[in-house]
């Protein structure tokens, strides 16, 4: 199956593996990236190993129209992690599918995986489903696999889990039965959509117990979350805690070591053992 992919390094094995089953990538589409939270090396690797044409630009009619009249209209169009909704697709091209790392019909939108942390969730997965023309992520199913959480899960953890189940997914279900899978997708129901997180979902609040700082620390991880020390703002990627009666205020600084910052919380002390007074997204900026 010949088939062209739609996506940057987040969900890039997809590729890799679609690839390695035997199928003929044809195009690449990503789109410019900041290289510190978004990156499209890999992915742009690939296709020049495959010496195939990349776009950065959004995908419009006419370029499928293009890849369709120079392959005819037997072929894949591969979607994982891609910001823009494409259109214009049916009777153009075979499939068209994307590979949502969510158990759809929860966790549609742009990057679910904070909020599934932050909730606790005790399952995640990833889905395949026909591209939509009307909405993100609600085309009918094609597969799914599902994976419990750990109590302890990390943005990280559960980045690699999706990474790798949507590997799967493609090597499997995907490259081996898609015919099939096109005929029997199942409707996936009412679901949720989740919008992109904001500063204010990634800030910590002192006044909340220690397990529930922890967590939100945990759901971000690398990507930063927002704290108030000192009354100077900076921004966390690693802590731990421990519940203890104490009698200060929350957000009192009650111990300092070397970089690391003991906080109080309501029940207990938050100690910061990885933060920066810049964001990682504006560290190599000049000007500051």
């Amino acid at each position: 199956m010949k088939f062209a992919f739609a996506g940057i390094d987040f969900l890039g094995g997809v590729f890799e593996a679609l690839a390695a089953s035997g199928w003929q990538p044809i195009k690449l589409f990503t789109r410019p990236c900041d290289g510190i939270y978004d990156q499209n090396d890999a992915v742009v690797a690939l296709a020049r190993r495959h010496r195939v044409p990349i776009q950065l630009s959004r995908i419009r009619v006419a370029d499928i129209e293009a890849l369709s009249a120079e392959h005819g209209r037997d072929w894949a169009l591969v979607v994982a992690g891609y910001p823009w909704l494409i259109t214009g697709w049916p009777g153009r091209v075979r499939y068209a599918l994307n590979i949502h790392p969510s158990p759809l019909p929860d966790g549609r939108g742009p990057y679910p995986l904070f909020r599934a942390v932050l909730d606790s969730y005790e399952s995640w997965g990833v889905t395949a489903h026909v591209l939509a023309e009307e909405g993100f992520d609600t085309g009918d199913i094609l597969a799914q696999e599902l994976f419990a959480l750990s109590p302890a899960e990390t943005h990280e953890t559960l980045l690699s889990r999706c990474q790798m189940a949507a590997m799967r997914l493609a090597r499997g279900p995907i490259a081996r039965e898609l015919p099939a899978r096109w005929r029997s997708a199942e409707p996936q129901g009412d679901g949720a959509y989740w919008p992109r997180v904001s500063d204010l979902d990634r800030t910590l609040d002192w006044r909340q117990p220690v397990e529930a700082i922890l967590r939100r620390v945990r759901a971000f991880g690398a990507i930063e979350t927002l704290a108030r020390v000192n009354d100077n703002r900076i921004f966390v990627q690693e802590a731990h805690g421990w519940t203890e009666a104490h009698r200060h205020a929350p957000g009192t600084v009650v111990h300092a070591y070397r970089r690391q910052i003991v906080v109080a919380a309501r029940d207990g002390y938050v100690q910061i053992t990885r933060w920066s007074s810049i964001a990682l997204a504006d560290a190599g900026k000049t000007g500051r």
